[in-house]
């Protein structure tokens, strides 16, 4: 049963419309949250048939060349096609992501981490690897493969830092924030917001109208009303807001 906490009313789903919902996703097992994302979007009145990918597209890759239908996809980067809904953190932002370390552990700068253990998220999450690599190599430093360690989640990746595994994690500021003081952690890098995750839209011809109740219901769930669906996306994301409403405080120094 999917819990009613900030979810809103049940809306008639208009007959003839449906669209596809498409998620490429990092989870392996992934029947539950398919499920459970399908039911409250039938709940919410979005007659759409929801399919799930474990292998992300290519980048700018167009829509025609993943064989995908009318409706929206949901990409950890940025895809051909409008982007309808921007995936946001904790704080209602892009993702910012930084490099966490133990305050004990006496690191205070990338340059520090030289010949050490790190622990990423495996995947094509930018967030998780791709930037943090980038910022360890502006300062000299470049892991050997057998100091970096790829865990499956954001938690997993902080888990082999606090197990002393690792010398220092990615992490996504909003998610790590509540974390920090209760875990001794310390942010030694923190990196610009990352654009590019969220909701893609494809051509809608004939289905514009249920294309609106889908975007619409996917703007009114948060990780905090169902953890269980959210595994289909990055541990970070905690909903979904249309781009233009975030653009100012992301823009802010």
């Amino acid at each position: 049963m999917l819990m009613a906490t900030g979810l809103a009313p049940v809306f008639p789903a208009l007959a003839g419309e449906n669209v596809e919902l498409r998620v490429y996703t990092e989870l392996s097992s992934y029947t539950v949250a398919q499920n459970r994302l399908k039911a409250y979007l039938d709940r919410q009145g979005c007659d759409a048939s929801v399919k799930i990918a474990v292998a992300e597209p290519v980048a700018g890759a167009e829509f025609g060349d993943w064989g995908v239908r009318s409706g929206l996809v949901f990409s950890a980067q940025p895809v051909g096609g409008e982007r309808a809904l921007k995936a946001v953190n904790a704080t209602g932002q892009s993702p910012v992501p930084v490099w966490v370390t133990r305050k004990t552990s006496g690191v205070r700068s990338l340059a520090e981490l030289h010949g050490r253990d790190v622990s990423l998220v495996a995947g094509a999450d930018p967030v998780g690897a791709a930037a943090a690599l980038q910022a360890l190599a502006g300062q000299g430093v470049t892991p050997s493969r057998g100091q970096r360690y790829f865990a499956a989640d954001y938690s997993s990746a902080l888990g082999l830092l606090l197990h002393n595994n690792t010398h220092a994690a990615v992490s996504e500021l909003g998610f790590v924030s509540g974390l920090m003081e209760s875990q001794g952690l310390a942010v030694t890098w923190q990196g610009q917001p990352v654009e590019g995750a969220g909701w893609y839209q494809t051509a809608s011809e004939g289905s514009a109208r249920q294309v609106d109740l889908c975007l619409a219901a996917l703007t009114r769930i948060q990780r905090s009303d169902d953890r269980q669906m959210f595994q289909l996306f990055p541990e970070w994301v905690s909903g979904f807001v249309s781009p233009e409403s975030t653009q100012e405080k992301d823009s802010a120094p």
